[in-house]
């Protein structure tokens, strides 16, 4: 006998959604106010603790003179483009590692080791097989989210039912096909919760890299914040940082998720 769906009124839905909505914006309204209070309680020195305000003047005057939005815009593409080349690495990678028990033993215990590395450890050899160039500082980034990606998909193959595969194969599916329309898809799961660890990974390494190479971004600008003493300046782009890695996972990392949880019946 069939399972009754369950489904739930589009209402209620709504309702819940604009329920999150106001605790998240009351949390935030009350974590200001602290923040504001904490400032003007001079427990620290300004020079080592800015205020909201003083946090939105510094942004204002990062934006006025465009710098704020050129750094966003070419942290981003060094991002996009590191972590591009990291994901098509480590889809490869990691169909390799899970699918040959001969390459597990041998480069999949490599993986797990260079896993264990922080991503800041590459800098120092990339300033010197680079030097300070975008090469150093995609390197850092690739590095930073290759070996997450490459771990989440081995993880997901590993852990597809056997009885997939089985089926697959009576069907006449082999090699490629088997891999791209029945493995990966069974895997969907545990390989984005990879991507997704590998894209902070990348985040975090692009920042740390940039921090040593004097360009227009982010990096830059947080560490012209402490060469010039503006406590104000190191704040408005430690939010903007912030506010950029919840975007892209609002924007693309939780749809997928729900797609998925859809997918595979686990959405309420």
């Amino acid at each position: 006998m069939a399972t009754p769906s369950i489904s739930i009124p589009k209402k209620h839905v709504s309702t819940r959604w604009i329920g999150k909505l106001i605790r998240q914006l009351l949390f935030y309204v009350l974590l200001l106010v602290i923040w504001q209070l904490l400032a003007s309680a001079h427990i620290w020195k300004d020079y080592l603790f800015a205020g909201p305000l003083t946090v939105l003047e510094s942004t204002k005057a990062l934006y006025q003179d465009g710098s704020l939005v050129t750094a966003i815009l070419v942290s981003v593409r060094r991002l996009a483009l590191g972590y591009g080349i990291s994901l098509i690495l480590g889809l490869i990678l990691g169909l390799a590692i899970g699918s040959n028990h001969y390459i597990e033993e041998t480069l999949g215990s490599l993986v797990v080791a260079l896993q264990a590395l922080p991503s800041v450890c590459w800098i120092p050899l990339a300033m010197l097989w680079f030097g300070l160039s975008e090469q150093a500082m995609l390197f850092v980034v690739v590095m930073g989210a290759l070996f997450s990606i490459t771990l989440g998909v081995d993880a997901g193959i590993k852990n597809t039912p056997p009885v997939y595969i089985k089926a697959a194969r009576n069907m006449g599916s082999r090699g490629l096909a088997l891999s791209t329309q029945v493995i990966l898809p069974a895997a969907l799961p545990s390989i984005l919760t990879g991507l997704k660890q590998g894209w902070t990974f990348a985040w975090r390494s692009l920042m740390a890299a940039e921090l040593l190479y004097n360009t227009i971004s982010l990096g830059s600008l947080l560490e012209g914040g402490r060469d010039f003493g503006d406590i104000g300046q190191i704040f408005a782009i430690m939010i903007v940082i912030i506010i950029i890695g919840i975007a892209i996972d609002g924007l693309i990392f939780q749809p997928l998720e729900r797609m998925v949880r859809r997918r595979w019946g686990f959405a309420v």
